[in-house]
């Protein structure tokens, strides 16, 4: 009921009527049956009791429920024998199941993240993340967090200029939560208790694989440390040293890409920029090796020597 409507009905029944002219401005009250005409006076409106009222709106609920409940029960009858030849057969646990569909891999996450109870790992690569996706992320983190789980996150160094993921990262500041950052990453991973694992099947992520083989999550949870000892917490600094010649650490990552042939998409991919920047980059590192053809540019970037320089060590492992 409206505002309005609440007000009348309760002065209505203080009353035991009201008239039609002033039930007017109300139309909720005849749309919930909530008024009936007056036997004695056509002019005037009667109020029909708030239990008669209830009862009215309740019982197709009711009535819907005690159905669903029905259903509840035909369909365990349904599928009972087939749980009890699963349970007889060790071998229908699935070590690799196929997830297809957004709606479904998202279930699979939901319900992982409920059953999670000591460790959260997860693989991000690509840049900054949209709204919608950022915030399904979050209320993932903070039900996470609010069980005092820990979880750890590595993202490409790009998401440092992405303000969307810097405010999720410190919305989700806590002692549980770690984030660092690597140039290259290897496809998306999630890792719950070193018990299950979720992996892209198709570049698109319409399909995922749900693993449970303790082999497989085991392996990829050591890829992950791996992973983790190399990356730089978000919190320090960027990790790419002084440019040199004009040159900086991203244009030289770009520039052994294109020496070992990948093109710009690939490029894009791997380091997790767009492709718009990707080229901005290729097109800065041309303009200091003095590059006037994409060809000329993989023989000027081999002639400088730039690839040869050591860089310092993207992370220190603590």
């Amino acid at each position: 009921m409206c505002e309005e409507g609440k007000r009348l009905y309760a002065s209505a029944l203080r009353s035991g009527r009201i008239s039609r002219t002033e039930a007017a401005i109300a139309p909720c009250l005849v749309e919930f049956a909530l008024l009936h005409p007056d036997p004695d006076s056509p002019d005037w409106l009667r109020p029909v009791p708030p239990s008669a009222a209830l009862a009215q709106r309740l019982y197709p609920i009711e009535r819907e429920i005690q159905e669903r409940r029905h259903l509840a029960v035909e369909l365990t009858d349904s599928f009972e024998p087939f749980m009890n030849i699963s349970a007889q057969d060790p071998l229908a646990t699935h070590a690799i199941t196929v997830l297809e569909g957004v709606s479904r891999i998202n279930a699979a996450l939901d319900l992982a993240t409920m059953e999670c109870h000591t460790e959260v790992l997860t693989v991000q690569p690509g840049g900054g993340r949209s709204e919608h996706v950022l915030s399904e992320a979050l209320e993932r983190g903070k039900s996470v967090v609010e069980r005092g789980i820990s979880m750890r996150t590595l993202y490409q160094h790009t998401v440092r200029h992405s303000q969307g993921t810097l405010a999720y990262a410190e919305r989700l500041a806590d002692a549980k939560v770690e984030i660092r950052t690597l140039e290259e990453l290897i496809e998306r991973l999630i890792i719950f208790d070193r018990t299950v694992a979720y992996i892209p099947a198709r570049s698109d992520r319409q399909i995922a694989l749900e693993l449970r083989h303790p082999g497989l999550v085991h392996y990829l949870a050591q890829v992950f440390e791996q992973l983790w000892c190399r990356a730089i917490p978000l919190t320090q600094q960027m990790p790419y040293p002084p440019a040199v010649d004009g040159i900086t650490g991203v244009q030289r990552s770009i520039a052994k890409l294109l020496v070992e042939g990948h093109v710009d998409e690939a490029i894009a991919r791997r380091l997790g920029m767009n492709v718009r920047t990707c080229r901005a980059h290729i097109a800065k590192l041309a303009a200091a090796l003095g590059s006037g053809s994409r060809a000329q540019l993989g023989f000027l970037i081999a002639q400088s020597g730039i690839l040869e320089e050591k860089l310092p060590p993207e992370g220190s492992g603590d």
